[in-house]
């Protein structure tokens, strides 16, 4: 009998991951868009992808290759070139991002007030404040650290414990309308976290040698101690807030995904997992591909996407010219827009599952259900890129998968967010689908969506880079 438990378990053990359970993983080891990169970059690696640099020239591209690159380390490209592609083929492309709404470090985060060490952030994108309060935070991102011989590194840093906090005002303590009304002032309230009381504080700090005086030696010294340093080595940093608690599924019957970060890393996860299954379950397809199949996470979405390494720079437009360049061996010059008329971009972006307590705030017709499939995002005025013939297309894509799909517009007397797609399409002349999976508790520091919206999303995707250029070749639509 326990020999028997023995092999039993063995076998778990070699058991893939199911998608979901993979991009849980994927989760915890991506605190910051730098991490979100670099996790990518580990399983494009492991896979077999080459990485190649902006700032080199693309001359060796071939059929059949695997590549990657990266710019600013929050933004990532990976693509694969089909077997069968020629000069003028299109794109086939999956674009999401990297970032999500959170705290950041200020350039000088150095604060002290009544006896307690703080730390000064401001925030970035548009929050859930009120959900990070009381709630055990910690930080990661980058550090320039200087080396021995005067050179420079970037290194991650994650601290994998709790050491800030943004305590809620007691009860006992508020007037009026702040018992039932909870708007924290961004500045005052939300805008300094603690650090440690300044008694053991400086403690702790006295004698530290650092190489700057805008932040608290204390948090010198923590960085330091995280990446093996000296402290007067740690040059500069670009750090987040994030929260301590780990990515997790639950539920009673595990059916749910609890996680900081849902939007938009679930649809980053989905499309990297999408590509390199489609290239190891699928090596005859591939061979057969007449284009180039391309997965874009930008960073910079949650305020606007104006930035060098964001999806309204030029970024998707020379990247595709550089690729079809270098597989061509010349310049096509104004041919390029042929490439991007014959592409198909599906703009993944999480969506709102309808909420059992708030139901009115959706369309009666237009409720999206968590576990029951993608959804395809429509809005008349252009706030989504969707159009009947993409949206079309897209559906053919999930009947030929087996996989549900689901529609949302929001009600009229509602404001409607937006995505990269609009930015993309318009920028390019790509077609454009905006689509997402339903999740709750968007832009919250804790979101949930569903398991198996998960796992249908990253087969869906599989399917796309697999399958989808002869879906597309069925449709005779031309302008």
């Amino acid at each position: 009998m326990e020999e028997t438990e023995q092999q039993t378990e063995q076998t778990k053990s070699k058991t893939p991951l199911e998608p979901a359970d993979q991009f849980v993983k994927f989760l915890n080891s991506s605190p910051s868009p730098f991490h979100a990169v670099d996790s990518a970059k580990r399983l494009l690696t492991k896979n077999g992808f080459t990485q190649i640099s902006e700032s080199k020239p693309w001359k060796d591209l071939t059929l059949g290759g695997k590549y990657f690159f990266t710019r600013n380390h929050s933004t990532i490209f990976a693509f694969v070139v089909g077997g069968a592609y020629k000069t003028g083929n299109g794109f086939n492309i999956i674009a999401a991002h990297t970032d999500s709404p959170n705290l950041r470090v200020k350039p000088v985060s150095k604060r002290e007030s009544s006896g307690y060490i703080q730390l000064s952030v401001e925030p970035y994108g548009g929050g859930l404040w009120h959900t990070w309060f009381d709630r055990d935070l910690t930080l990661a991102g980058r550090v320039i650290v200087r080396n021995a011989d005067g050179s420079f590194k970037q290194r991650l840093v994650h601290v994998k414990r709790p050491i800030l906090r943004i305590p809620n005002l007691a009860i006992h303590l508020t007037k009026g309308d702040e018992r039932t009304s909870f708007t924290p002032n961004t500045q005052e309230h939300l805008g300094y976290p603690v650090l440690a009381s300044k008694v053991k504080g400086d403690l702790e700090s006295s004698g530290v040698a650092t190489a700057t005086n805008s932040h608290s030696p204390l948090l010198l010294k923590l960085l330091a101690s995280e990446l093996k340093v000296n402290s007067d080595q740690i040059s500069d940093f670009e750090l987040s807030v994030c929260d301590f608690q780990s990515s997790t599924k639950g539920g009673m019957l595990n059916e749910f995904i609890f996680s900081p970060r849902l939007d938009n890393l679930c649809m980053s996860f989905c499309g990297i997992h999408g590509l390199i299954d489609a290239v190891n379950k699928h090596p005859e397809a591939l061979k057969a591909e007449k284009r180039v199949l391309l997965v874009a996470l930008f960073d910079n979405e949650e305020i606007g996407s104006e930035s060098a390494y964001g999806a309204a720079s030029s970024m998707m437009r020379s990247s595709i010219t550089r690729i079809v360049q270098g597989l061509s061996k010349e310049s096509l010059n104004a041919d390029i827009d042929r490439v991007f008329a014959n592409s198909f971009l599906i703009s993944a972006d999480m969506a709102h599952a309808v909420h059992p307590n708030y139901s009115s705030r959706h369309d009666d017709n237009h409720k999206p259900a968590i576990h029951s499939g993608p959804v395809i995002k429509f809005n008349a005025n252009q706030r989504y890129a969707t159009t009947t013939v993409t949206a079309f297309l897209f559906k053919e894509l999930c009947r030929a998968q087996g996989v549900p799909f689901q529609e949302f517009v929001v009600r009229n007397d509602s404001p409607c967010g937006s995505t990269i797609g609009p930015i993309l399409s318009s920028n390019c002349g790509i077609r454009t689908v905006d689509m997402g999976l339903p999740q709750l508790s968007m832009h919250s520091i804790r979101e949930m969506c569903g398991v198996a919206d998960v796992n249908h999303a990253c087969h869906l995707f599989s399917g796309f880079f697999s399958s989808f250029t002869k879906i597309d070749e069925k449709l005779k639509v031309d302008g």
